[in-house]
């Protein structure tokens, strides 16, 4: 039977993630946003309240938490600040390749250290060249005795300065694409990696983003993920588990534009009438309001499906592409309806507009998802017609 309630865990998690979104992130996101600095004392509160590295399994000191319970987090936290719950969360993307392909001994090393205390492990894919086309990675790689060595440089890393220590993806040979993909844990401090000055961006400001730099940077042998040529499947299944909780940011950031804008037109008046008095505006928000809904019972279905061991690559597929976009129509509509107090900073729709475009973005862009889905429904999905027939006539039956 399908239940869509939460359980009484998942609402206490929810009602201290919204908390903290309130208390911790709302009063402090303009400045962060105009700064461009690191919310670290944001984020050490984060993790002082236990809100982060939520997927760590218990055995190595985390919560243990699954996909649906990380979502709901997300949501709550994004409905506070987007780009600070970027790196709150992105911690959950750099260990996720551990989680799935680690062995005992890289799990033990690695995921305990951040149960430990507040650090930071960034996921090191995208690159100057290569952003959703992960197969198409240029980084290059090769053994030598005991350890491997990369050389080149990656882009749009996500805390990277801050990070303690990085999952990356790099090729044996980039003429092969996905078969020579591997994966390794690599430590910031390892000799010839260095991170670039932090980007500045359109929106997502509270967010450290930068390039990673390697050259001749020795990896021990230990620190490969899985087997050589796994990393193209490591990233696809680390996508399947993460791409839930960017259609959760989405929701979240959605969710409390349309309060603002719900906000705004109680007192707003044009024309001797309160703008919610106008049927235009009504409808506005009924859209808003169904899409909000749906995007979160996609990325509730897509979480499910992960927790639940199924293939969750085409539901957080849809989730991810239906949500974002989703955002990004409802936070163009609550700024419409603030006219020019939507298009200046004293007013916070101007920051939710920039924020939701990343959505559409990253962990694979829009178009990507859709891809994803068309060769679905061409060559996986079973329809749910035996046979579709031409019209053969205009007679009645005759049974």
């Amino acid at each position: 039977m399908i239940d869509f309630s939460l359980t009484n865990d998942q609402k206490n998690l929810q009602g201290r993630a919204r908390r903290f979104a309130q208390e911790y992130m709302i009063p402090y996101a303009y400045y962060y946003d105009r700064t461009g600095e690191f919310p670290h004392p944001i984020i050490q509160k984060c993790w002082d309240e236990g809100l982060m590295n939520l997927g760590i399994p218990k055995k190595y000191g985390g919560p243990g938490l699954g996909i649906l319970d990380q979502c709901i987090v997300v949501e709550e936290l994004a409905a506070g600040c987007a780009g600070m719950t970027t790196s709150i969360y992105v911690n959950s993307l750099g260990a996720e390749p551990i989680i799935i392909a680690g062995n005992e001994e890289q799990k033990e090393k690695y995921l305990r250290l951040l149960t430990e205390d507040l650090r930071f492990v960034s996921f090191a894919c995208s690159e100057p060249y290569m952003g959703s086309d992960v197969a198409g990675i240029r980084t290059r790689v090769r053994k030598e005795g005991g350890h491997y060595v990369i050389n080149g440089s990656k882009f749009w890393i996500t805390n990277a300065p801050y990070a303690d220590y990085f999952t990356v993806f790099a090729s044996l040979d980039p003429s092969q694409r996905h078969k020579a993909l591997c994966a390794f844990i690599v430590d910031a401090d390892s000799e010839g990696l260095r991170t670039g000055l932090p980007v500045e961006k359109m929106g997502h400001r509270a967010s450290t983003t930068s390039s990673v730099i390697f050259k001749d940077v020795r990896v021990p042998t230990d620190n490969l993920l899985g087997n050589e040529g796994d990393g193209f499947a490591i990233a696809m299944r680390t996508f399947s588990m993460t791409r839930p909780a960017i259609a959760a940011f989405a929701t979240g950031l959605a969710r409390t534009a349309m309060e603002v804008a719900r906000s705004y037109v109680s007192k707003r008046e044009a024309f001797t009438q309160k703008l919610q008095e106008f049927q235009a505006i009504q409808f506005k928000l009924a859209e808003m309001y169904i899409k909000i809904e749906a995007s979160r019972v996609l990325y509730m279905r897509a979480a499910w499906a992960a927790d639940n061991g199924e293939d969750a690559t085409v539901p957080a597929s849809v989730a991810k592409a239906y949500a974002t976009d989703a955002a990004m129509w409802v936070t163009s509509e609550a700024l419409q309806i603030h006219g020019g107090y939507g298009y200046i900073d004293q007013y916070p729709i101007e920051k939710m507009f920039r924020d939701a475009k990343l959505y559409q973005i990253y962990e694979g862009t829009s178009e990507i998802q859709r891809l994803i889905l068309g060769r679905h429904v061409l060559s996986k999905y079973q329809p749910a017609l035996d046979k579709i027939k031409r019209w053969k006539s205009m007679s009645p039956p005759d049974f």
